[in-house]
């Protein structure tokens, strides 16, 4: 597996991957030294994670590899399919998955997405529509659904 560490917005993110795709992205909460060599088969990732971060990305193409249950792999795919720009709630993931008694452990695979940011877990939400647990922490998830968000907070002066 090559890693790579490259500063965003949110802090250091760290990339993990090898050819068979992007087994992990992550935000660290302590500053990293940045990769000098980004290795060809993270180059791709980089790239699409700066475009998002940039505002001129909305859906990344990447080939990922992320470990984890079926189940888990599962509740990934169904974020996959959140528009940018959109929430849903757990509720509603869990309906979608088929099973509403499964919301603890939608929720529970949700905090475990290893693909922060292109596997959107930040685009659920409460049924209250409070921004309820985020692994990248709520500053983070609060930051990313305002950067989606079409009505952008301006200020007035």
């Amino acid at each position: 597996m090559e890693t790579c560490i490259f500063k965003s917005p949110l802090g250091f993110t760290k990339i993990i991957g090898d050819h068979n795709g992007i087994a992990s992205v992550s935000v660290l909460n302590s500053e990293e030294k940045i990769s000098d060599i980004i290795p060809v088969e993270l180059e791709d990732c980089v790239l699409q994670l700066n475009e998002y971060f940039e505002g001129t990305r909305k859906q990344f193409s990447l080939k990922v590899n992320p470990q984890g249950t079926d189940f888990q792999k599962k509740v990934w795919k169904q974020l996959e399919l959140i528009p940018y720009g959109k929430t849903i709630s757990y509720l509603e993931l869990s309906k979608q998955i088929g099973d509403i008694k499964a919301i603890r452990a939608v929720a529970n695979a949700n905090g475990k997405n290893p693909l922060w940011i292109i596997v959107p877990c930040h685009r659920v939400i409460g049924s209250n529509g409070s921004l309820t647990g985020y692994a990248g922490g709520l500053q983070r998830k609060k930051w990313l659904l305002e950067h989606e968000s079409p009505f952008k907070q301006q200020t007035l002066f």
